[in-house]
């Protein structure tokens, strides 16, 4: 019987994971391509051989997903197999209709196909949406778990856009690693947070091989969800994160509808910026999905470091880049510290923007005045600088996760504005973990 040819559309992160656990050493399957979606740059790639296993000597091709008719018909697919996330249902059903009226059948891999099993404590953080607030909770489910004596370890869902052999396994633990490894602002969004609060976290593209050095030096480990994706790993707890900013999100999207599912606890989180009516909506639409998780109320408070540099300012306001764009929100932290504080303009950097960040915007024309910190490589930074530093206005307001002075060269007075999550009520992360047994 011959192999099936499967295409795997991606994004460079689940795709590959799909790849590793269910079809690399499977001798039913052919994969003949992968295909490229929402991040700049990742097609035009191979996934190397020294990934791929030995079925796949010559590796595996990385198209940009315009061209998917067209590969369906080329290299003779039999089958789709989507694999990238943070996107409405109505989106991957287009592309269910596409590939079906190519003759061909589309699937989507579930948990038990795509989950490893770990031989310690694994606690999942994940979200319905990018920027909803996934990265605090992370930090505070590690905190609580410190406190409680526990080694803690942190493996970060896959962000591999440069040199995929040289990703295979990654280990964080001081800055001088994010230079190491090469990292975009998305990784350092990411990565640094933990490092500055003392912590270890993994990333990379062979998610076993990352599990079983973890393994080595944990004494639990947290899954550090992106992309609203689902967990890789078989979780003990899985807490899920909405966002009342993008009420009724959590029952349209995929794979966040799936992660609301199988939480444990739901993390509502922004409940001191959000409307009340849409708090109710997302409050309504758990108890409808998951009726047996815990719910836990959460604000996240805002810690501005120069408030003088906002109050009756000219601002040029720059946000998390994936949150604005794929998130669709249309404001974030930087956003909301300049509403507070009484900023006396909010500059729109349009006029001021070069290459690569001009691109942005036609191809998220919602995202407004505000200023995405895209960065997915050297040239792209380098725009972001010239955009930042084009821009007339009197200061910048970062509401990014990271310290974007640290890596540009900014020629005006600038302030970071960051924040933490704040439980509100009875029911919290440590409540949870201690019900569950993963601390007493």
């Amino acid at each position: 019987m011959s192999r099936k040819n499967i295409l795997i559309m991606g994004a460079a992160g689940r795709d590959f994971h799909n790849f590793n656990v269910y079809f690399r050493n499977n001798e039913d399957y052919n994969v003949v391509a992968f295909t490229a979606a929402q991040i700049p740059n990742i097609d035009g790639r191979i996934y190397p051989s020294e990934l791929a296993g030995n079925l796949y000597p010559k590796g595996i091709r990385i198209y940009d997903e315009k061209d998917l008719v067209n590969l369906i018909k080329e290299l003779k697919v039999d089958e789709v197999v989507f694999s990238y996330s943070d996107v409405p249902f109505n989106y991957v059903m287009t592309k269910a209709s596409i590939v079906n009226a190519a003759g061909v059948s589309f699937k989507l891999l579930g948990n038990n196909d795509t989950m490893i099993k770990s031989v310690k404590p694994l606690v999942s953080v994940i979200a319905v949406r990018t920027g909803s607030g996934k990265s605090q909770t992370s930090r505070k489910v590690v905190q609580v778990l410190r406190e409680a004596g526990k080694k803690v370890v942190s493996i970060r869902h896959p962000m591999p856009y440069g040199d995929l052999v040289k990703q295979k396994v990654q280990r964080y633990a001081t800055l001088d690693d994010l230079k190491k490894y090469e990292c975009t602002i998305e990784e350092m969004e990411e990565y640094e947070p933990h490092i500055v609060m003392g912590s270890i976290i993994y990333a990379g593209v062979d998610y076993e091989a990352i599990l079983r050095e973890a393994e080595k030096e944990a004494d639990v480990i947290i899954w550090d969800g992106g992309n609203n994706d689902i967990p890789f790993y078989k979780s003990d707890v899985v807490f899920t994160v909405v966002d009342p900013h993008r009420a009724g999100h959590e029952m349209n999207y995929f794979p966040g509808n799936t992660s609301l599912r199988i939480a444990d606890a739901v993390i509502i989180n922004k409940i001191d910026s959000a409307e009340p009516k849409s708090i109710k909506i997302v409050r309504d639409n758990i108890r409808i999905v998951n009726p047996k998780a815990k719910v836990i109320e959460a604000a996240s408070p805002l810690f501005i470091d120069n408030p003088e540099l906002i109050s009756g300012k000219k601002v040029l306001v720059v946000e998390d880049g994936p949150t604005l764009t794929h998130g669709e929100m249309e404001y974030g932290a930087g956003m909301i510290a300049a509403w507070n504080l009484g900023a006396a303009e909010i500059v729109d950097p349009r006029p001021f923007t070069v290459n690569s960040i001009s691109d942005t915007y036609k191809k998220y024309p919602k995202i407004g005045k505000l200023l995405p910190a895209m960065g997915y490589g050297e040239e792209q930074i380098k725009d972001l600088e010239i955009t930042i530093n084009n821009t007339h206005c009197d200061s910048v307001v970062i509401g990014t996760p990271i310290d974007l002075g640290r890596i540009l060269k900014i020629n005006k007075p600038s302030t970071r504005v960051r924040y933490e999550l704040q439980e509100i009520g009875a029911v919290t992360v440590r409540t949870v973990l201690k019900e569950k047994g993963v601390i007493s």
